[in-house]
């Protein structure tokens, strides 16, 4: 795509974005709703909305070259991130559950499953590569330094002396028997060539049918299994074939690269012309800026004079300078307001000696805002319900779409060919910058030009005013001195530089280098059965999709973008609870790899024998945060994240001490600032040992992650194999495997699959094609997930807060819909009532 077909399709998201808007800020104020279905339909709309224009500003920010535009689409795409992360919170409130199924809404709004995802914004990593590579640097010569350099595991499985013996004779005996059949086959093909030389000769007649007939055959088999194959692709039985990019796909994705290379060019030139135009303007303008600035002042002084009879006096630095005058102002009112003040300050003086009064007016007024609380409350009464919370990002989208309409929406780029940037638009931008810091000195010069004034004209006035403002000095510093100063914390390591606090921590492995995973990698579908069992009053499983958009949105947006972080709700820990296998620590490591983030490991096990004593561990945690912020963003995970909370400790695991940071974190969680992206991650297989209550304390956010169903299992096995080399054909049928997996986990399939495709399996492909047969051993060994252990997962996660809201809404709607069948029924058993009375007046 081209840059003007990039510009086209900022227009339109701008033009969505701009209808959004208006929903947003309705002309007219709405009542409170009070159906949750309406609210939540609202909500939905909302969402889905500002995700398909989030993922059409993401494009555009990652393809346009023109550093300017960059910067407007910049604010508007983390604007529309946080509103986003807004209104997910919003409907979380609303339901009482993580997970929210929009069938209907996407059938009006034409979109399919895939539009839910949320797109990873790419610039989160690739505009600190850099940075990121020099970390990858550091961190493997901190690892060869210590001789702690990583290699691969190849799990080695023990054998007995009869197994090994057993498997030689097996296999010298298959050698003997191939050796056989060789001989054999060569004696007989020599007896087939002699009795062929004694026979007659064909007619030329019989054998040309013959080999028709066999080419005809072989040709027609051959077309039919191609027709039937094909079909089977189109209907998507059996999965396509893995083709090769075409040259126009190859292409493409030269232009992407290319286009990430001249954006980093444009905008080294725009960095180099900031700062050559501000010094050019500072030189050429800022004389006549300065004459300009200082006649504007002078003309106030004397239009004050006019006005009032007296000269004004001037407006401190603090409360914007001489800026603050000609803010849309008439001299007539920046001398009114500059008199209230002076008038508040006389008040002040003289409420000081009036306390006892002050005392019995303030009861009066306690008794009639009483009063007036309990009129508000007959208000507040008649209008419940449901209202929008205010936003902490739309007004930063407005400005942007605002910039947007002023500046770029109208303007001519035809000669801006190389889409470089716009000089004018520098110049405007940096003029206002010198403007700013001339004033600061002109308003010196200014202030004394003033003072020497009033010495001439108002000698008298101006040493009362000086007596006035001395004592008021005196006082204020007064009050300064009785302020009471907030204590710091101790830095236990402020004689360290954090280079050296990060080699000690590699070398103690608290920092471990996250695996190449992408959050994409996390294979699921989307559960089509959502609605449906929520309408039946059935609360459905969440699908492997769900708890995808859920890393993407409570994970990867907060760290990746400060604004966000900053702005939106926030969430200093998040727990993954699920059986074993379903891939928690995989979602880890994808959240590392998409924000560019440090992990740093605080398990148990890690932890076990290592900065003993309280001291010790306080200065390791104190260590790991300190670096964590510094180096941000970062990720803290802790594995087996009940152990920390277990309610007794098997003896066993006694000498670990897995309940060492019980205490202490969640101090340190109260000390994560919005400015720190530092978020605990916390993973569990078995979160029903642990002390619920203290769990759910630390971790506010519990995401519950499922086996996989019936479509998540048909697309890991298709994934995953292709992955694996294997030569999808007919006689793999994936749907068969998928359903017979029913209560695997992803880990138990891949395992399969890696026990069967080895290296002496996939060379036998052409000849031997797979099979599902050959899958179901290695699967029969592993013990899946039992519908006890499912069961055990559900009823903990009702005993968690959210679940408990949960159960609360739901008794909540069973007694009020009890209620209104109560008075149905009442109605009409007095209606019937009423009509037996009738005929028994009749029969009389």
């Amino acid at each position: 795509m081209s840059q003007s077909s990039y510009g086209q399709m900022w227009d339109a998201a701008q033009g969505a974005l701009e209808d959004l808007l208006e929903d947003e800020y309705p002309t007219v104020q709405l009542r409170p709703q009070k159906d949750r279905l309406q609210v939540f339909q609202t909500l939905a709309t909302f969402y889905l909305r500002y995700l398909k224009i989030f993922r059409a500003l993401e494009e555009v920010y990652d393809q346009i070259v023109h550093p300017q535009k960059r910067r407007v689409v910049h604010q508007v795409l983390e604007g529309v991130m946080g509103r986003l992360v807004e209104l997910k919170n919003e409907m979380v409130e609303l339901e009482n559950s993580e997970f929210h199924y929009f069938d209907d809404i996407l059938q009006d709004f034409k979109m399919t499953p895939e539009d839910l995802e949320v797109p990873i914004p790419r610039y989160f990593v690739r505009e600190k590569m850099r940075a990121l590579k020099e970390r990858e640097k550091m961190l493997a010569h901190i690892l060869a330094k210590g001789g702690r350099q990583e290699h691969k595991t190849v799990p080695v499985k023990s054998m007995s002396v009869e197994r090994a013996v057993w498997l030689l004779q097996v296999s010298e005996r298959a050698r003997q028997g191939r050796l056989r059949a060789h001989f054999m086959k060569t004696i007989r093909q020599e007896e087939q060539r002699r009795l062929q030389g004694n026979s007659s000769m064909l007619d030329p007649n019989q054998a040309a049918t013959c080999i028709q007939k066999v080419w005809r055959g072989y040709r027609d088999r051959r077309r039919v299994n191609k027709e039937c194959l094909e079909e089977m692709i189109f209907l998507g039985m059996i999965p396509a074939q893995q083709t090769t990019p075409s040259p126009a796909q190859l292409h493409a994705q030269q232009v992407e690269s290319r286009r990430h290379c001249v954006q980093e060019d444009h905008e080294a030139e725009y960095q180099r012309a900031l700062v050559n135009i501000k010094e050019s303007v500072r030189s050429v303008d800022g004389p006549d800026i300065k004459e300009s600035l200082q006649e504007q002042i002078r003309q106030w002084f004397l239009e004050c004079r006019d006005a009032t009879g007296k000269f004004p006096e001037y407006p401190s630095p603090e409360d914007g300078g001489s800026a603050s005058i000609f803010a849309q102002k008439t001299p007539e009112q920046v001398a009114a307001e500059f008199a209230a003040k002076e008038e508040e300050r006389e008040k002040k003086k003289k409420s000081k000696g009036k306390k006892g009064n002050d005392r019995k007016e303030k009861k009066k007024e306690k008794k009639g805002k009483m009063k007036g609380k309990k009129g508000k409350g007959d208000t507040e009464e008649e209008e419940k319900g449901w209202k929008m919370t205010p936003s902490n990002f739309l007004p930063t989208v407005v400005e942007g779409a605002k910039l947007y309409k002023e500046v770029w929406h109208n303007r001519d780029e035809k000669q801006n060919f190389l889409q470089c940037f716009d000089a004018q638009l520098v110049r405007e931008e940096k003029r206002l910058e010198v403007e700013e810091e001339l004033r600061v000195q002109v308003d010196e010069l200014m202030r004394q030009e003033l003072k020497n004034l009033k010495l001439v004209v108002d000698r008298d006035k101006g040493k009362k005013k000086k007596k006035v403002k001395k004592s008021s000095k005196k006082k204020k510093k007064k009050g300064r001195k009785t302020g009471k100063k907030k204590k710091k914390e101790k830095d236990l390591t402020a004689d360290r530089t954090i280079e050296s606090l990060y080699e000690e921590l590699v070398m103690e492995g608290f920092i471990i280098r996250p695996k190449n995973i992408k959050l994409t990698d996390y294979i699921g579908e989307y559960s089509y059965l959502g609605t449906t069992l929520r309408q039946a009053d059935i609360e459905p499983m969440p699908s492997l999709s769900d708890v995808r958009q859920l890393i993407a949105l409570y994970g990867v947006l907060p760290l990746g973008s400060q604004c966000v972080h900053e702005r939106g709700p926030l969430i200093r820990a998040l727990l993954l609870t699920g059986p074993a296998g379903v891939g928690k620590k995989m979602l880890v490591h994808a959240l590392c790899t998409e924000t560019g983030a440090n992990l740093f490991d605080l398990s148990p096990a890690t932890l076990a024998g290592k900065y003993p004593g309280k001291s010790g561990l306080q200065y390791l945690l104190h260590m790991v945060f300190k670096v964590a912020r510094q180096l941000q963003p970062s990720v803290i995970w802790i594995g087996d994240a009940e152990k920390t909370f277990y309610k007794k400790v098997p003896k066993l695991e006694k000498e670990m001490e897995p309940k060492r940071i019980k205490k202490n974190l969640p101090k340190i969680l109260k000390s994560i600032k919005p400015e720190d992206r530092v978020l605990v991650v916390g993973t569990t297989r078995r979160p029903f040992d642990a002390d619920i209550k203290p769990l759910c304390k630390v971790y506010k956010k519990i995401i519950l992650i499922p086996r996989p169903d019936y479509a998540s299992r048909f697309t890991l096995w298709k994934e995953l194999l292709q992955a694996g080399g294997a030569q999808l054909g007919p006689k793999l049928d994936l749907s068969s495997l998928a359903k017979v997996t029913d209560g695997y986990t992803q880990g138990h399939i891949l395992q399969a699959i890696q026990t069967v495709l080895n290296s002496h399996r996939l060379s036998q492909q052409t000849k031997r094609p797979l099979t599902a047969v050959e899958f179901i051993p290695p699967l029969a060994r592993q013990d899946p997930v039992y519908k006890e252990e499912e069961e055990a997962f559900k009823t903990w996660y009702s005993r968690t807060p959210l679940g408990k809201k949960q159960a609360r809404a739901a008794k909540a709607s069973e007694e009020e819909d009890h209620k209104k069948g109560k008075t149905k029924g009442g109605k009409s058993q007095k209606k019937e009532k009423k009509g037996k009375t009738k005929k028994r007046k009749k029969k009389k």
